[in-house]
Parts: C-alpha cells; structure tokens; sequence
C-alpha cells in the first residue's frame, strides 16, 4: 500500500454515503429517498467500475 488512489476512495466514500442515506430515507419513512439513494448509488458505483475499466484498458491501473 504505497499510494493512496484518491479517485477510488472518492468513489467508496460516496457509495458509502449513499447506503447510508437509504438507512435513514428507510427509517423516516422517506421512499422517494431511499429510491432516490439507491438511484445515486448505482451512478457511484457504474461511473466507479467505468473509471476503472477505462484505466485498465490504458494500462494504467
């Protein structure tokens, strides 16, 4: 672990936030809120797994 890879972490911290906010939307009996988290969570995580491809296939990751 000698670099830490700052858009990665970005991107786990974000889908992180997201779950998070569908625990609360659940709890306070938000649905558009947590339809709406779950919405923004797979956008984190399909531009995450993207960005990643992208890399790989330049040969940079």
């Amino acid at each position: 672990m000698s670099n830490i890879q700052w858009p990665f972490l970005g991107f786990a911290v974000l889908a992180a936030a997201c779950m998070i906010g569908i625990g609360v939307a659940i709890s306070e009996h938000s649905w558009i809120g947590a339809v709406l988290s779950i919405v923004i969570l797979f956008g984190v995580m399909g531009f995450g797994f993207s960005y990643k491809a992208k890399l790989r296939r330049l040969d940079k990751l």
